[in-house]
């Protein structure tokens, strides 16, 4: 396994180390679980760094890497709505998005086309994770709950432009020809 996949899979593993954090009441947890899902999306930047400069990129990490993003930030959204952070619509509604680009990304996969990350897929992602890291501090008491809000609200927006930018494809994409859509 390559140094990027390990990153990786750490960054798979720590998702129920996030949650615990959350959900288990002590001085400063909410501090601690921010503080561990931040380290671990940090990963992300540095596992796809390493795989381009080694040239080495995995099977195996092209599957996790989406999948370790989507469950840690989606995760640490729950927990947040859990700790009445973060209002719940909102992270239901990046959820559908989810799984919807999911299953069209695995329709597209069984007719032999994969969709390539875009740069509005990437930007997505950040977006999550950025809005995730504000209302885990917003949950520690470092600010008020109106920054995740605002924070949630853009990332809730990128999240179905990115989206649409898929369905806009899906027909090509579902009679098999490439094309190459966001994230």
């Amino acid at each position: 396994m390559s140094p990027a996949d390990q990153l990786t899979l750490a960054r798979a593993l720590s998702v129920p180390v996030v949650v615990v954090l959350y959900a288990w009441t002590f001085h400063g947890h909410s501090y601690w679980a921010t503080g561990v899902f931040c380290a671990a999306m940090a990963t992300d930047w540095f596992d796809g760094r390493l795989a381009r400069r080694h040239g080495r990129s995995s099977a195996l990490g092209s599957l996790l890497d989406p999948i370790a993003d989507k469950v840690l930030v989606l995760a640490t959204m729950v927990m947040l709505v859990g700790l009445h952070v973060v209002p719940g619509w909102m992270v239901a509604a990046i959820v559908v998005r989810e799984v919807l680009i999911t299953g069209l990304r695995q329709a597209a996969i069984e007719r032999g086309v994969v969709i390539a990350a875009r740069d509005l897929g990437k930007l997505k992602t950040w977006a999550q994770a950025l809005a995730a890291a504000l209302g885990g501090f917003a949950a520690a008491g470092a600010w008020s709950d109106r920054v995740a809000w605002w924070a949630l609200l853009v990332a809730v927006v990128l999240t179905w432009v990115s989206g649409l930018d898929y369905a806009r494809s899906a027909p090509a994409l579902l009679k098999g020809r490439a094309a190459t859509t966001g994230r």
